[in-house]
């Protein structure tokens, strides 16, 4: 990892409080990898053997239901932690990453996990921020699939999505990677047909574009006013 230049990593949140010396001490021990669109990283279930760090591309996070049924738990995009069981004191992988597009990824062993807690607070406080939002977006959507309208819950996932990963496009906002409708079913708890009717809908009266793998919001305001809509 000695061509990967420390300076390029100090304003990704475990890096960005540490010296560039840390910075290199911690990259030295990394392993680069890159994976193709469609390949999983690793598996629910299977023992968190490394943890990783996101460089490049966009990661989908899959839970498996009882069921039998994938439900797509969170998006992370380049400069974010994943894999890091350790942090919430499991020893197996809670969800599966696949990978969404392309990706570029640095990992390092778990037993590494303590090493760099301990030795770099700058590393460890960042790193636990993160997982205290995961675990706020992910205990909000839980509320979301209680208490919301189907629309109401397939906006508010477009919306997330656009703020996570939205580039400005002509004509509105894209969400910068890959997204299906059947995604969207995954992510808010409905089927496919629902989403494919609101999402036809939406697109009849200017609200969105979408193709079969792309979705552009043409109108951000009137999605946010559809989302906080009661009843």
């Amino acid at each position: 990892m000695r061509k990967l230049d420390e300076s390029l990593l100090g304003h990704i949140p475990p890096f960005r409080k540490l010296g560039r010396p840390e910075i290199r001490a911690i990259l030295d021990l990394a392993e680069p990898k890159r994976y193709a669109a469609g390949t999983a990283i690793f598996e629910e279930g299977l023992a968190a053997e490394r943890f990783y760090l996101l460089l490049d591309g966009h990661i989908r996070v899959i839970r498996t239901t009882e069921g039998g049924d994938q439900v797509i738990a969170l998006h992370i995009v380049a400069g974010q932690l994943f894999g890091i069981a350790a942090a919430i004191g499991r020893d197996t992988y809670p969800a599966t990453a696949m990978a969404v597009d392309d990706c570029l990824v640095l990992s390092w062993p778990t037993s590494q996990w303590s090493n760099f807690t301990a030795n770099y607070d700058g590393f460890a406080t960042e790193s636990y921020k993160v997982v205290g939002e995961r675990m706020g977006e992910m205990n909000n959507r839980l509320v979301e699939m209680a208490t919301q309208q189907v629309e109401q819950r397939v906006a508010r996932a477009v919306l997330r999505l656009i703020s996570q990963s939205g580039r400005k496009v002509a004509g509105g906002i894209e969400i910068d990677f890959p997204i299906t409708r059947q995604n969207l079913s995954d992510m808010t708890g409905t089927t496919l047909h629902t989403v494919s009717r609101l999402m036809s809908g939406w697109e009849k009266v200017g609200l969105v574009k979408s193709t079969r793998r792309h979705i552009v919001v043409t109108d951000a305001h009137r999605l946010v006013v559809l989302s906080e809509k009661s009843g």
